[in-house]
């Protein structure tokens, strides 16, 4: 195998189903590096049989906080990672009746580890910037739609995201629109255990 899967874990030892940390074989010598980044086979034979429509990448300076994101007619699921510094990178299981829901996992992704992030359908995602700046980029299961974004926000106290654990003193750059992202909604309905969005 040219990867190793990591499942996401809470602090409890449950685990969120569907969530992966991944970590490519590595080949360096003094000319520089070589990694797969991506191989089906062997992400299938893991369970992770989405097809790719789309790849977007984006840069952002230090203290850039996008999120957090998801799409609701067009779900997605997304192969995430950088080829330059270094992101704090969030995912929020919004599946009605995981387990998980409610709950998020975060995983540094870094340039230097190659390491990535597979969220499946039914996730709010976003990212805070650790370095000087990043270049994230990710691999898409549906094409963008921008009549079907939705979003909350960064800071939701029933989340709880520990942004402050990997940003001490955290004062992020954020857009307007995700300064204005709606609270959790912990009755609400967003997605199905399969990420189809069943929300109003």
């Amino acid at each position: 195998m040219s990867f190793e899967f990591n499942k996401c874990k809470l602090n409890d030892g449950s685990v969120i189903e569907g969530l992966y940390e991944i970590l490519p074989e590595k080949h360096c010598d003094s000319r520089g590096f070589f990694v797969e980044s991506y191989h089906r086979v062997e992400f299938e034979a893991l369970g992770i049989s989405a097809t790719f429509v789309q790849d977007n990448i984006s840069k952002s300076v230090k203290g850039v906080l996008r999120g957090l994101h998801f799409q609701k007619l067009h779900t997605q699921a997304k192969l995430e990672s950088v080829v330059s510094g270094r992101v704090y990178d969030v995912a929020v299981d919004l599946r009605s009746g995981s387990p998980s829901f409610g709950k998020y996992y975060g995983v540094i992704l870094d340039a230097e580890k190659q390491n990535m992030f597979y969220i499946p359908e039914g996730f709010a995602h976003g990212f805070y910037v650790l370095s000087d700046e990043a270049i994230f980029t990710y691999k898409c299961t549906d094409f963008y739609d921008p009549k079907g974004e939705g979003g909350l926000m960064w800071n939701d106290p029933l989340l709880a995201v520990d942004w402050q654990a990997v940003a001490p003193g955290l004062n992020p750059l954020l857009s307007e629109k995700d300064g204005k992202h709606p609270a959790f909604d912990p009755a609400g309905k967003y997605f199905d255990l399969k990420g189809k969005w069943i929300g109003e």
